[in-house]
């Protein structure tokens, strides 16, 4: 295992978001700024131009301000004031953010901060940076596009203007990238659901997805699978309410640290505050609680995939990818804590089979640890964390830490996979929990006869199902493999009267559970040959008077500009066999 070091890229990325602040001052002198961090890929700015309006056509002219500065082989240099000092010095009227930010950390009892210096610029950062701008090269970044930002992101704040830039270590890098956003474009799941009739969106329901009758068919072949392999033998399914009262919510201590995710609503007959479920966790803690449980019965898995709301922001939604309304393959192991180890382990063994099935390849595992903002002991979460790290040191996985970016009740394992073309996404969590047990006195009797707190694992494998279809949609490129394809096979009459054999042979083929269609519109059969293949079809069979009289078949698979003569019999076989394993193969 290695902790997480200062990346050269993020520090290159840190420091071109400083000279992009730098050429913008020399440029438009009146623009006030605000924030200019590194982000994967990239670097932003957030700026105050007041009245004045700018668009895309001015980012050359910035980019071309930055190279000159670049090109002047300009030293960062660091120096650490005294707060008062800097409030004094930076003026209210001129920077009001910045003002605003070093004040903000004088309440949280900061002493000092720093400030780096490139050229005439100056700037409140924490850094580091690099050394000198020499070590950017010219070809090596590019300013992106514009967007609007609400200044610290609260909608009643003002409206900035946010600068977006690309950087890499290299020019090759940088083009790369360019090729992989080109390819992403054409695949982008919005764009395919609508054309593959996956599922549509309404602006009466925002971020909640309608999924369309082919939509369905993958989804419930996603739940199958989920069943099967994410969950697997030994979990129990349940299924719990949409809406609980606030008590639930301010055991499990949602209330206090999620209530702004969540749907509330107050039940006026009732005189009492309700919210929809963001997640199952605290109703699968109540089931848990009704029996008295015996230490022979844990691990105790209990698993749901019913559907979950939660209240994002209508700036972040994003198809299938950002939802407000999503289910996930979730499940929750009560545990003795001696069974932590073994739990944790066989479910790392189970992520690295699942995504196999799909063809993504693990690329980042990370541990996050406690958050600022936690519920709990410290011991106790020094003790979680522990048993993660055993856990994955015994699995052999390589990881790194994420310092405080776990869930407000106990530390987690996020998994991160690539996809076709290289980008990564999250996937899967396990987040091992003792408050929740605790918060509602969960207790099972051990056998020594004396009650015991058992430890939680929440665990989603796939994660949100939506989401991980829409992932997964970009990373077939819309080319379902046929397990998951909603039409797996089309039917090609060549002319009307090979119509009566193809519905003859349909019935045949869905027989043998198999989900078959027949093109029986008056196109051509090349115009029929381009449709299917417009609809990313796995298999296109196309019946003439040869296949009627000789019973062969001629096929041709997605992709293929070939057609292959088999009998039916060992075509069907083919299929059934694919199907039944779940091949990534035509």
């Amino acid at each position: 295992m290695n902790e997480k070091k200062q990346d050269p890229a993020e520090l290159k990325r840190h420091s071109l978001a400083h000279i992009m602040a730098a050429a913008i001052k020399e440029d438009y002198p009146e623009a006030k700024l605000a924030i200019g961090p590194a982000i994967e890929n990239g670097f932003y700015y957030d700026v105050d131009f007041g009245d004045l309006k700018i668009s895309d056509s001015d980012l050359p002219k910035i980019e071309k301000r930055m190279i000159s500065l670049i090109n002047k082989g300009l030293s960062f240099n660091r120096e650490e004031k005294e707060i008062d000092q800097a409030l004094a010095e930076v003026d209210q009227k001129i920077e009001p953010y910045k003002h605003e930010l070093i004040a903000d950390l004088q309440k949280k009892g900061e002493t000092k901060v720093s400030f780096y210096t490139v050229g005439s610029f100056t700037d409140l950062c924490r850094g580091p940076h690099i050394e000198n701008t020499k070590e950017i090269g010219q070809k090596s970044f590019r300013l992106q596009k514009l967007a609007g930002a609400y200044w610290r992101g609260n909608e009643n704040n003002k409206m900035l203007t946010r600068i977006y830039g690309l950087a890499f270590n290299t020019k090759e890098d940088l083009i790369s990238y360019d090729q992989m956003m080109f390819e992403a474009e054409k695949r982008d799941h919005r764009k395919l659901g609508k054309e593959l009739d996956i599922f549509m969106t309404h602006e009466y329901a925002p971020g909640m997805p309608f999924f369309l009758p082919k939509g369905m068919i993958i989804l419930q072949e996603l739940i199958k699978f989920v069943r099967e392999e994410s969950y697997g033998k030994g979990y129990q399914e349940v299924r719990t309410p949409h809406l609980f009262n606030d008590e639930l919510w301010k055991t499990s201590g949602h209330w206090g640290h999620y209530q702004e995710d969540m749907f509330c609503l107050h039940h006026a007959d009732d005189d009492i505050d309700m919210a929809i479920k963001p997640m199952n966790c605290p109703a699968h803690m109540l089931i848990f609680k009704r029996d008295i449980h015996s230490y022979k019965e844990l691990p105790l898995r209990l698993a749901e995939s019913s559907t979950l709301y939660r209240n994002e922001k209508s700036g972040t939604l994003h198809g299938l990818t950002r939802v407000r309304s999503l289910s996930q393959d979730d499940s929750h192991i009560f545990a003795r804590p001696e069974q932590i180890l073994e739990e944790i382990s066989a479910l790392l063994q189970k992520i690295k089979k699942i995504y196999q099935v799909f063809g993504l390849e693990v690329d980042e595992i990370h541990l996050s640890t406690r958050p600022e903002k936690f519920l709990g002991e410290k011991e106790v979460w020094d003790q979680a964390e522990e048993s993660l790290k055993q856990a994955l040191a015994g699995a052999d996985l390589k990881y790194q830490i994420n310092e405080g970016d776990g869930a407000f009740y106990g530390p987690k394992i996020d998994v991160k996979v690539k996809d076709a073309i290289g980008r990564q996404w999250q996937l899967a969590t396990i987040q091992l929990d003792y408050q929740l047990p605790l918060r509602f006195d969960l207790n099972y009797i051990d056998s020594d006869g004396k009650e015991k707190r058992p430890v939680v694992l929440h665990r989603a494998l796939l994660g949100s199902i939506e989401r991980f279809l829409g992932i997964i949609i970009e990373h077939f490129a819309g080319a379902m493999p046929l397990w998951l394809a909603p039409v797996q096979v089309k039917l090609l009459p060549v002319s009307e009267r090979h119509l009566e054999y193809c519905s003859k042979l349909a019935k045949e083929i869905q027989s043998a559970g198999i989900r078959v269609t027949v093109d029986d519109s008056g196109d051509t059969i090349g115009n029929k040959i381009r449709n299917c293949a417009a609809e990313k079809i796995p298999y296109q069979l196309v019946i003439g008077d040869q296949e009627v009289e000789s019973n062969n078949l001629s096929v041709r698979s997605y992709g293929n500009r070939e057609n292959k003569i088999i009998t039916q019999k060992v075509f069907l076989e083919n299929c059934q066999e694919k199907i039944k394993n779940r091949s990534l193969e035509l």
